[in-house]
């Protein structure tokens, strides 16, 4: 090891304890934390050019590419900037952080909160204000990888029940962060008048599809099974299918069925829900159906509406249940998002990288904000700009069942892809801190 560096293998849930413990002791210019318990190898030369970025740029932490080692094969592992936004817990910085020694020190003295789980989390937060978090594009060291799941096996891991105990400490360190910043908002939300608008429906079902052949006219025959004592419709917005699902869809003889077909230029989901929102006939609440879910009974949409006027909110978002194609639930199962409270659910939102599902929308509002054109994150991002200012309701009993398949356009993503994915979502999350802060007058 190079004498300008002390090495410590920590936990990725390290508690405050000890990393004072390691600030106490070492006496060197940085300190290596290696996350991973497992064997740490460096390419030839690959510490010494950490060392070398570091001096360049005089970043408080810097972190790299590396290769990981997956069933014997080694493969590359890329990881991404460190945003602003990026507030996700689980950020994937790789085993090694190499801080400089002076912004170790001067974080962990901040205060005396003392974290069973989220030390480390909330050391880099705190290192995030004082410096800068450098990543170095280039694959420096082997890890090996022991989660060997899917991406889409993964993604449900903060909202696993026997996980609550840590993501309570992770939101606690998350606010304090907001607070630091200017970021932070207090549970005081803008009204909103239910009854603004004339619309001839209360309720919209929306299902955005496209290459569903398969799956739509489940979807189809679920949101026209609901029972209500209103008026709805169900607008279904395919985007250039190729596969048989618009014959699917026009074999539906339904006065309520209204069927949007996108021309040919770029829609995505979030251009989808644009064109039917915007819809003349759109109904008052807009409620999301993907083209391969189903409502778990006929009371969803007749639940959306009630929880929407007692709550009075701008947003409704539901409980749903991972099955699979056949509707058997499998692990995790019931994904409630319990860590949603009315006091910080607004904060702790910037924290995690979804707020769950089914979700429904007062279209006045949604009108004004849209959804931005992408196919992914669009639901977040409009979420985030919604709790920025109104309240978001929920539902806590399952409405809906999530399918997953090998179709499933997140189930098994590459490295590159999941990577990608988490670069747009921080970069919404960046948008709305600046805009939080602006709100405050910071």
């Amino acid at each position: 090891m190079n004498k300008r560096v002390s090495r410590y293998d920590v936990s990725p849930r390290c508690p405050s304890a000890a990393l004072r413990q390691i600030a106490a002791e070492c006496g060197t210019e940085f300190v290596l934390l290696n996350t991973k318990p497992t064997d740490l190898r460096w390419v030839d030369g690959g510490l010494e050019r950490l060392l070398q970025v570091a001096d360049y740029t005089g970043a408080a932490m810097v972190y790299a590419d590396h290769f990981a080692i997956l069933s014997g094969k080694t493969v590359e592992a890329p990881v991404i900037d460190c945003q602003k936004g990026a507030l996700r817990d689980d950020f994937d910085f790789g085993a090694v952080q190499l801080y400089r020694s002076s912004f170790f020190r001067e974080a962990l003295s901040l205060d005396e909160e003392d974290y069973e789980f989220a030390g480390l989390y909330d050391l880099r937060l705190k290192v995030s204000r004082l410096g800068e978090l450098v990543r170095v594009p280039e694959y420096l060291y082997y890890e090996v990888e022991l989660d060997t799941r899917k991406s889409g096996e993964k993604q449900f891991d903060y909202v696993d029940p026997r996980n609550r105990e840590v993501q309570i400490e992770m939101e606690k360190a998350c606010t304090a962060h907001l607070k630091a910043i200017g970021a932070y908002l207090e549970p005081k939300f803008r009204d909103v008048n239910l009854d603004e608008g004339d619309f001839k429906y209360e309720a919209s079902v929306v299902i955005p599809c496209k290459n569903r052949v398969r799956t739509i006219a489940d979807a189809i025959r679920s949101a026209l099974g609901q029972k209500t004592d209103f008026p709805y419709n169900v607008i279904v917005v395919d985007d250039n299918s190729t596969d048989g699902t618009v014959d699917v869809i026009r074999s539906f003889d339904d006065p309520r069925l209204i069927y949007i077909a996108q021309d040919e230029t770029y829609h995505a989901i979030g251009g989808n829900w644009n064109a039917a929102v915007n819809h003349p006939d759109c109904g008052r609440f807009a409620l999301q159906l993907d083209s391969d879910d189903l409502y778990s009974d006929e009371n969803t949409v007749s639940r959306f509406v009630k929880a929407f006027r007692e709550q009075n909110c701008a947003m409704v978002i539901g409980t749903y249940r991972i099955t699979d194609f056949d509707l058997n639930t499998i692990p995790p199962g019931v994904i409630d998002h319990k860590e949603w409270t009315e006091e910080n659910g607004r904060n702790n939102a910037l924290r995690i990288n979804g707020l769950g599902a089914p979700r429904g929308f007062f279209v006045p509002v949604l009108r004004q904000i849209g959804f931005p054109t992408v196919k992914y994150g669009e639901d977040y991002a409009v979420a985030l700009r919604i709790c920025r200012d109104y309240r978001i309701g929920r539902i806590w009993d399952v409405m809906y069942c999530c399918r997953r398949w090998d179709d499933n356009s997140d189930a098994a993503l590459s490295i590159e892809k999941v990577n990608l994915n988490n670069i747009y979502k921080d970069r919404i999350r960046s948008w709305e801190l600046e805009a939080r802060i602006r709100k405050n007058g910071k």
